[in-house]
């Protein structure tokens, strides 16, 4: 943490003091509190999220012995029906004056825990509930003052505490300013004395508290400072032309004076207006910067905005955080978190204000999740149904954020909560303007999506102890869109000053007075009160899917184009990845079948082969009578690149035998080099002898084919192709046929003999197979060579047992 400075100013000199300080020891006890007494705080009336600091054996003496704020404390019993009934007031007491803090805190232990009896009675504790106030740098054995007589009014309580600080003995808390009424000579001399940019004088009197009040409420606050000024004193009354009390002027190191401007001469309207002076800044907190000045990030400008509105783009960047990577974190999502997830997107289905292509994605997702029956669902599974994998047109969820009224001067502050919070707000707005059956349909699904998937899990924790205690009261759609309020503003109070609070976007009471003038009052005591008649009506007009703005999002036709895009490559991987495992299960199999290069084009091609056969024939027999095309590919192209497939012609109603393997195509290199006029005996010398090694085993040889003409190709007999270029005679062609008659007869003989060698044999070259054959023969011998031996063995033993 922080090294903090406690300052306060004498109560007589008006002089301040500076007290330098380490961490206070306040907060210290109060983590020690939290972490190792979590069983006591959870068990009691309150829990931390109250603000109250929860007592215990182990922390009390380090925070009502020597400490350097004064302490008040409620010792309670938790079976005790007035205690019960007094929390509230006693929670809401603590929320009041939470800016006091430095100078005066507030705790509570459970008198009726077994291991907090004992320090009841060290107390002297006789009955329940009772209030002691400690003063700072109490001793050990001291007891503590008994507040007695109190009431069940916050005013009165605070007025108590107040009383109790103005009769503290010496040494005064340090972090507590003075609270006795100033003079004119003081004021004179002021900013001689005070390094502040503002001193607010609220003229009062003397029986008002408003003036203290006030003064306690800015203590955590630098560059100005706070004094009453009684209507008796007359010189300075009479120079400020003051007239009404109370009011509150403010005075500057120039010597000018103004007044304040608010609604009512309340302690709240002072507090909001003092509060958001320029240069007033939360103590430890950086001073604001200028708006035009502010960026988010390195890559990301600010994006100037409405801060009386909502923005559609914070909607959607919620929505796109929500689902896809706060759910992320869950692989399986199952049991309760499933039930909420429903609900989740159940309400936002229905009532989300969205574009077109939003809520349909949204009720598409909606529907596929209401059709699970099992107990469980993968987030791989959801995400499928979330990126639109089925590409049903004009639906989609942006993809990334972009903030717009919940940006942060700082990347860390706001963003992802802020857009969560104004999520709910519209959507029980929303459900009141729809007409909702189900009061509270929006805030339970809400409080189960928070509790099960909310990445703050500290937060999570908070809110669900505000909806444990009072959700039930929820009773109309009415009171669902007031309770998410007052809750918010709740949490606000109890973040205010705390570390992830934006020094440009302060924790305030909203709405603030000067954007909801109407919907703050004061009750007769001049307490403030939260006029609801013009509240409501504020709310639904400030969530109302009409008031929403459109700026900054992206255009619906490029979100689309982009999800096509994304979907497309999905695709693509998805295909390589199968090419990918196929080849791999190739290599795993490649012992016993090795597939070819020409089955893998078959099994892409599919049925396409035999649906293009007789076309194919068709058009090659056209082709061979003006150029024959070759079809056999010398092994070395085969090695560069992909093997051509054999491809024969055909006759309708005729099926030509399967090519087989390294046979030379004969008509084609008959049609090429008879019509080059080479002769035919040295065509006969170029044929390449048949084997049965596989293609990748052979050792290279040219792959020069003899030439035949057109008929013996095609092996039908009577028919021939006449070509003028041949100049070839009777004889001539005679004996080319009886070559070819050769050919078949041997081929015929070949085929015959080696069936039964491929069969054994296919996918195994020579080699291998004699391998083969010596290892069986030499597994034979051993398996006989052992079988003699133990024969031998087992006879000597049977002569061995007959000897007497």
């Amino acid at each position: 943490m922080a090294q903090r400075r406690g300052r306060a100013t004498s109560r007589f000199t008006g002089q301040i003091r500076t007290y330098a300080r380490d961490v206070p020891t306040t907060s210290i006890c109060l983590c020690l509190c939290l972490v190792l007494f979590p069983c006591a705080a959870e068990a009691g009336l309150y829990t931390p999220s109250d603000q109250i600091v929860l007592l215990a054996p182990g922390n009390v003496e380090s925070f009502l012995v020597n400490s350097t704020a004064a302490m008040v404390v409620e010792f309670y019993a938790s079976w005790c029906g007035h205690c019960i009934a007094f929390s509230p007031v006693y929670k809401k007491l603590a929320r009041d004056i939470k800016e006091w803090k430095p100078a005066v805190n507030l705790a509570a232990i459970d008198c009726a825990a077994e291991q907090n009896r004992k320090v009841c009675i060290n107390y002297m504790i006789r009955g329940y509930p009772s209030i002691k106030f400690f003063p700072a740098y109490s001793k050990s054995d001291a007891e503590g003052v008994n507040i007695r007589e109190f009431s069940r009014d916050v005013q009165d309580l605070r007025h108590r505490v107040i009383d109790m600080l103005e009769t503290h003995s010496d040494p005064w808390p340090p972090a507590c300013p003075p609270l006795e009424p100033t003079s004119e000579a003081e004021i004179d001399n002021f900013f001689q004395t005070n390094n502040v940019k503002y001193l607010a004088l609220i003229f009062e009197d003397a029986k008002s508290y408003l003036g203290r009040e006030v003064t306690l409420d800015l203590l955590q606050f630098d560059n100005i400072a706070v004094r009453r000024v009684l209507k008796t004193e007359q010189s300075l009354v009479t120079r400020l032309g003051v007239t009404e009390f109370p009011s509150c002027y403010i005075y500057y190191p120039a010597g000018n004076f103004t007044r304040l401007k608010v609604s009512f001469d309340a302690r709240t309207f002072y507090f909001s207006a003092l509060q958001r002076l320029p240069g007033v800044v939360r103590s430890g907190k950086p001073a604001p910067v200028l708006l035009g000045n502010i960026t988010t990030s390195t890559e990301e400008l600010w994006r100037p905005f409405n801060k009386s509105r909502v923005y559609m783009a914070d909607l959607e960047s919620a929505l796109h955080y929500s689902l896809r990577v706060e759910l992320a974190a869950h692989s399986v999502i199952k049991g309760e978190a499933l039930t909420s997830l429903k609900k989740y997107i159940s309400v936002l289905a229905k009532y989300f204000p969205g574009r077109p292509m939003v809520m349909n994605l949204l009720r598409s997702v909606n529907s596929w999740l209401q059709n699970q029956t099992a107990n469980q669902v993968s987030y791989e599974a959801f995400r499928e149904i979330l990126d639109n994998s089925a590409q049903a047109p004009d639906t989609a969820l942006p993809e990334g954020v972009r903030w717009v009224g919940c940006q942060g001067s700082q990347p860390q502050f706001r963003r992802y909560p802020c857009g969560v919070w104004t999520l709910f707000h519209v959507l029980t707005v929303q459900a009141y303007s729809a007409g909702g059956s189900d009061p509270s349909e929006v805030l339970s699904a809400m409080r189960g999506y928070v509790h099960s998937f909310f990445g703050c899990r500290e937060c999570a924790e908070h809110f669900e102890n505000m909806a444990r205690d009072s959700m039930a009261e929820v009773n109309s759609l009415t009171s669902s869109v007031l309770w998410l309020w007052s809750r918010h503003n709740r949490v606000n109070n109890r973040l205010a000053g705390a570390l992830s609070e934006d020094p440009y976007f302060p924790k305030i009471q909203w709405p603030t007075p000067e954007m909801c003038s109407a919907c703050h009052s004061v009750k007769d005591n001049g307490e403030h009160r939260w006029d609801l008649e013009h509240l409501f009506p504020f709310l639904l007009s400030y969530f109302s899917s009409r008031e929403i703005l459109t700026d900054y999002l992206e255009n619906e036709s490029q979100i689309l184009e982009k999800q096509r895009e994304k979907h497309a490559g999905q695709q693509q991987d998805l295909a390589a990845q199968k090419r990918a495992e196929r080849k791999v299960r190739g290599a795993v199999d490649l012992p016993t079948s090795q597939p070819t290069v020409q089955e893998e084009e078959e099994e892409e091609e599919g049925p396409q082969d035999e649906e293009e056969g007789a076309q194919a024939g068709a058009s090659e027999m056209k082709g061979k009578t003006s150029e024959p095309t070759p079809w056999a590919v010398p092994e070395m192209e085969i090695g560069r690149g992909r093997r051509q497939p054999h491809k024969r012609p055909s006759i309708v109603g005729m099926r030509i035998r399967e090519a087989k393997e390294d046979i030379v195509d004969l008509d084609s290199q008959a049609n090429r080099y008879y019509k080059a006029g080479v002769p035919q005996l040295d065509a006969a010398s170029r044929v390449k002898q048949r084997t049965l090694q596989r293609e990748k085993e052979q050792e290279p040889r040219p792959m020069v084919g003899l030439g035949m003409e057109l008929d013996a190709g095609l092996g039908m007999m009577g028919l021939e192709l006449i070509d003028a270029d041949l100049k070839l005679d009777v004889g001539q062609k005679r004996q080319k046929r009886e070559l070819i008659g050769q050919y078949y007869g041997r081929e015929a003989e070949l085929t015959q003999k080696g069936g039964l060698i491929s069969l054994l044999g296919i996918g195994f070259s020579k080699l291998d197979v004699g391998l083969c054959v010596v290892l069986y023969v030499l597994s034979s011998m051993c398996l006989l060579a052992m079988y003699l031996f133990f024969k031998n063995r087992f006879r000597l033993q049977r002569v061995k047992f007959a000897l007497p």
